[in-house]
């Protein structure tokens, strides 16, 4: 039960490469915030401060996170394709999502969130084949991962994480 919480659409599962799943993931990216805006817009302030689960952030949190998630994966891809194999700065997500900005209003995040998104996006799809090839090194996974397994990480992420929201309304009948 608790997986199915914490993963309501599973977890992230690597896929081969394919042109076809390229545009649909990165057409996930471009459309993450007005699925995500979708998702929260009617909710009040008791609902945006309740945990999507026992002992887990609260909706508020995640949407914060998917911000500075995603604007870390930002940076990621523009190193990748700037230098050779970086080695990024893992962060610890937790520490930042008990931070001072994560007061803001959640609109902050979520405005953010579209903006980032369509740079994001605007980078991706002039990236050529030998882009997604690039790579990176993730020291805290000792991986080196490359930027088409990052774009289906980060696809995944914001559809989780939309997806535990969901649940969350779906399980309180909020709408």
């Amino acid at each position: 039960m608790q997986d199915s919480i914490i993963y309501p659409i599973g977890q992230f599962e690597p896929a081969p490469f394919s042109e076809a799943m390229l545009r649909d993931r990165m057409l996930e990216i471009r459309f993450l915030p007005q699925l995500l805006e979708n998702t929260i817009q009617q909710l009040d302030e008791y609902q945006l401060n309740t945990p999507y689960r026992k002992d887990g952030w609260t909706v508020k949190q995640v949407v914060h996170h998917i911000a500075d998630s995603h604007m870390n994966a930002f940076v990621r891809f523009k190193l990748a394709l700037t230098e050779d194999n970086p080695t990024i700065k893992p962060y610890d997500q937790d520490k930042w999502v008990n931070m001072a900005d994560v007061e803001l209003p959640v609109n902050v995040a979520s405005t953010f969130i579209h903006a980032l998104h369509l740079k994001w996006h605007e980078l991706m799809i002039h990236m050529s084949t030998d882009d997604w090839e690039r790579t990176l090194y993730h020291p805290e996974y000792d991986e080196k991962m490359d930027m088409w397994h990052m774009l289906g990480k980060y696809a995944w992420h914001g559809k989780h994480h939309v997806a535990q929201i969901s649940a969350l309304i779906e399980r309180e009948g909020w709408k």
